[in-house]
């Protein structure tokens, strides 16, 4: 009888570590996911401003409820939170504008000049804002264009291919850095940004070659922003061989898609 409650007491305790190690694995809420949806919230427990601005309510609540969604990629979740955080922001400066706008009209038709030149210039300075974020926001989708990043599930992700070095080396080429340094300026007009830089080869050569040619890539691209500013705490750099191809080893076309520097691009 004994062994039998020992066995059950050592299944239950099985079962329930089991249990807490499932549970310590699943990602959570992206940091700032939170704070997006009270923000959101507060603006449409506003009685003033909650019915001003349907379709920009609506797009915020579409993306709060997008960054609440646990994201197993960290710079994607952030990614995600401030886009959340833009649509509130323009959600909220859209209402303002058309509650400026409402009280302007009702005092016009009261005929106080004063009191109507002062909802005017409100409303002109809520409508100011809400074209800098919408501005802000265009901005940072045309630069991410011009660096021909594209989304993927480990966050916005900009290519630079083997042209930057000579064959088996790690300097750059003479009048190959127009990418990076459109990229340095980017990090410039977004200061919260940061950048994960990665090193990756082809297969011919030793793996130890490999691996150290493509650490050595990576911190040239990584010195490069540097020099033109970018401070090194917004800068990791690491080498991964070849390891992560991307095309066929077999063939010259794929050997070279392989040889490239991977920037990611995070939100700190």
């Amino acid at each position: 009888m004994n062994a039998i409650l020992i066995n059950r007491k050592l299944l239950l305790g099985g079962a329930v570590v089991a249990l807490l190690a499932g549970c310590a694995t699943a990602p959570g809420m992206t940091p700032g996911a939170s704070e997006a949806r009270n923000n959101l919230s507060r603006l449409q427990a506003d009685p003033q401003l909650a019915s001003r601005a349907p379709l920009a309510m609506r797009d915020a609540e579409a993306a709060v409820s997008v960054a609440e969604q646990p994201d197993a990629d960290r710079a994607v979740g952030q990614h995600k939170v401030l886009m959340a955080d833009r649509k509130v922001e323009i959600a909220r400066a859209q209402a303002q504008t058309r509650l400026y706008e409402d009280q302007r009209e009702q005092l016009s038709k009261q005929r106080e000049g004063a009191r109507l030149d002062s909802r005017t210039q409100e409303a002109d300075q809520s409508r100011a804002q809400a074209g800098r974020l919408q501005a802000e926001t265009d901005s940072l989708k045309a630069q991410l264009a011009a660096l021909q990043a594209k989304e993927t599930e480990r966050g916005m992700v900009i290519t630079l291919g083997d042209v930057l070095f000579a064959t088996g080396g790690y300097s750059l080429r003479g009048g190959t850095a127009g990418d990076l340094n459109r990229l340095a300026v980017f990090m410039q007009e977004n200061p919260e940004r940061s950048l994960v830089i990665e090193g990756h080869t082809d297969s011919v050569g030793s793996n130890q070659s490999n691996q150290v040619l493509s650490q050595q890539r990576a911190d040239t691209v990584k010195r490069y922003l540097q020099s033109q500013g970018v401070a090194a705490n917004r800068l990791a750099a690491s080498g991964l061989g070849e390891g992560s191809p991307v095309a066929d080893n077999g063939s010259a076309s794929g050997r070279q898609q392989n040889r490239r520097v991977e920037v990611i691009i995070s939100h700190r």
